[in-house]
């Protein structure tokens, strides 16, 4: 059976490269006798996986030296309760920017855990078509930390810039563009991304913190989501997602062979001006999000009618266009057009975009 383009948010399509490295290497590990699902954590050829995974993506990203490398598992959400709990006792309050759902959630969490935080900016009342534009005076300045979500899934934007917090250290959730360019992880405190977007299979969630910040845990709280913990244990406090850290270190060394995130970037950014070129084009298709924040991993528009939007995800899928239904809180639809989407796949997704509006004449 022939491979579709899934345009899927996440979990997503993974390079086809790892994924026939990854089958070749499946039944047998290298010389171990066994499949990677089946070696214990505490094995020795487990534990050259795992130190193999945290050189390349500390290679791939530029990470400093006083930065740990986690590889931990819940998600991304998960990291709603760990951030407070790891990091609200510097001061006591935190500044949050809300600017999409997951951003939201993230703030609604700290606030369910009683702690002092405040939203100091949002989009929502413009159903959240462009990133807030903040500058250092808007926070507080005894903020433990500010949060943000770098890039929007599911509204489909992204910060064209990286906030100005001063000394209060920034704390971005970069599930959905982690490692699509290169990033000066310098300017952040805390960098965490669920991998099934753009990174491996569900199940492992990055976390990049600064050493600085990680004596600063809850007394009562949770051991498995201790920063600290976690980094004085190499990520296997407890047993690990082995097979997804696996996953993550063959994507990192396939983008470190094509020549690192630069390259990457430039191959993510010729797809996106593709989509976003042909949307700009005509005006059967709406592009609800502001030129100036949007995303080059998630492509949204619609037509303007639901049940035309309802049409097109399902020809599409019927043509090999997998997952283009938007998110049910949003509509529409929505082309995620992560690391692993090949430009041929954006070339056959603009054919079929013009091909149905041709076909399906607005009333």
């Amino acid at each position: 059976m022939q491979r579709v383009y899934n345009f899927s948010a996440g979990p997503s399509m993974l390079p086809l490269a790892v994924l026939e490295k990854a089958a070749a290497e499946l039944v047998c590990y290298g010389e171990s006798g066994m499949s990677v699902m089946e070696m214990s954590h505490r094995s020795p050829e487990y534990d050259a996986i795992i130190k193999d995974a945290e050189a390349k993506i500390r290679t791939l990203m530029q990470i400093p030296d006083n930065y740990k490398v986690l590889f931990l598992q819940g998600g991304a959400s998960t990291q709603f309760a760990a951030v407070p709990l790891n990091l609200i006792r510097r001061t006591g309050k935190a500044d949050y920017i809300v600017s999409g759902q997951f951003s939201g959630k993230a703030f609604k969490e700290a606030q369910k855990l009683g702690y002092d935080v405040k939203c100091v900016a949002t989009t929502k009342d413009d159903n959240f078509d462009h990133v807030p534009v903040v500058t250092r005076d808007m926070f507080r300045p005894d903020a433990a930390y500010v949060h943000i979500c770098f890039n929007n899934t599911i509204y489909g934007t992204k910060y064209p810039y990286i906030p100005d917090t001063g000394d209060i250290p920034l704390v971005a959730d970069m599930s959905s563009c982690i490692i699509s360019e290169p990033v000066d992880v310098s300017k952040f405190g805390v960098i965490y991304a669920g991998a099934q977007k753009n990174m491996a299979p569900a199940g492992m969630t990055l976390v990049i913190v600064r050493e600085d910040l990680l004596d600063y845990a809850e007394e009562k709280m949770p051991t498995m989501l201790e920063w600290k913990t976690m980094a004085e244990n190499g990520s296997m406090y407890n047993t690990p997602p082995c097979y997804a850290i696996y996953m993550a270190k063959l994507v990192y060394e396939w983008i470190l062979g094509l020549g690192g995130l630069e390259v990457m970037q430039a191959m993510n950014r010729k797809k996106a001006d593709l989509l976003y070129g042909y949307l700009d084009s005509q005006d059967y298709y709406i592009a609800p999000v502001k030129k100036e924040s949007r995303s080059m991993m998630n492509v949204t528009f619609v037509t303007g009618d639901p049940e035309l939007d309802k049409k097109f995800a399902s020809e599409a899928g019927k043509v090999g266009l997998k997952s283009l239904k938007g998110h049910r809180s949003v509509g529409g639809m929505r082309a995620s057009i992560y690391n692993a989407m090949p430009y041929e796949g954006v070339e056959a997704l603009v054919a079929f975009m013009k091909k149905f509006a041709a076909e399906n004449p607005k009333a």
